[in-house]
């Protein structure tokens, strides 16, 4: 499955539980496992991130692993990034297991919209419910033969990082789209996403997401964060290089 495109020269490469979360905040697309009477069953889902790492699923009563998920809510997703080689073992991938509920939160939708904006045509539809699965463990595949086990612990950023900048987090996208559209920009075709007017969508402990139109670009920080001053150290790093 197509993917983010890794980086394997970035710093990140040295800590699997940093490299794991980078690559699960940029996944636009996975491979969701669920089960129900010892059946196992694989989906294609769109996953979105809360602040907290937490995946968000925006998923149809319909749908044959919604069922699954109702009836058993231990589950699986699988997000990989795109090989290197013609060889697929040479992606990065992470497998978390989890447990989904289905939630009513409007911050959330929102934040899975910002990420997803073209399932605002079937979001309010009745059967249509958001889901989350907190990561409880990880496998980190790094590429052929190099498979680190994480934990919560390792995954999750730090939640007083996480509830900081929450509070911030309209404040400064306010302020870089308002007063440094420039910045945006360059920033967006730093990391491949092409010339035109990008807007900041969201941002986390770990970095943010910028948009134009229905394009979404997930664009990481170097290392994780804890407040607003971190995020604009971060931003003025980003749009000089």
């Amino acid at each position: 499955m197509a993917g983010p495109v890794f980086d394997k020269n970035s710093p990140a490469w040295d800590s699997p539980a940093w490299a794991a979360r980078q690559l699960l905040r940029a996944a636009r697309a996975g491979t969701l496992a669920t089960a129900r009477g010892g059946q196992p069953y694989a989906a294609l889902v769109t996953p979105a991130t809360a602040p907290d790492l937490s995946v968000l699923l925006l998923l149809s009563s319909l749908s044959e692993h919604t069922r699954q998920l109702a009836a058993e809510p231990r589950c699986a997703l699988l997000v990989s990034a795109v090989a290197t080689d013609v060889n697929p073992q040479t992606a990065p991938r992470l497998t978390i297991t989890g447990l989904a509920e289905m939630v009513d939160d409007p911050a959330l939708k929102a934040r899975f919209l910002a990420v997803h904006p073209y399932a605002a045509l079937y979001a309010d539809f009745a059967d249509f419910a958001l889901w989350r699965v907190v990561p409880m463990q990880g496998n980190f595949v790094a590429g052929f033969a190099r498979a680190t086990r994480l934990y919560a612990a390792d995954l999750h950023p730090d939640p007083d990082a996480v509830a900081t900048i929450g509070a911030a987090e309209s404040g400064i996208m306010a302020h870089c789209n308002a007063d440094h559209p420039d910045a945006m920009a360059r920033i967006a075709r730093a990391h491949g996403g092409g010339d035109g007017a990008w807007r900041m969508v969201t941002v986390d402990p770990d970095g943010c997401d910028l948009a134009q139109g229905e394009r979404v670009l997930r664009v990481s920080f170097a290392a994780p964060v804890g407040d607003a001053a971190g995020v604009r150290g971060e931003l003025v790093r980003l749009a000089k290089n």
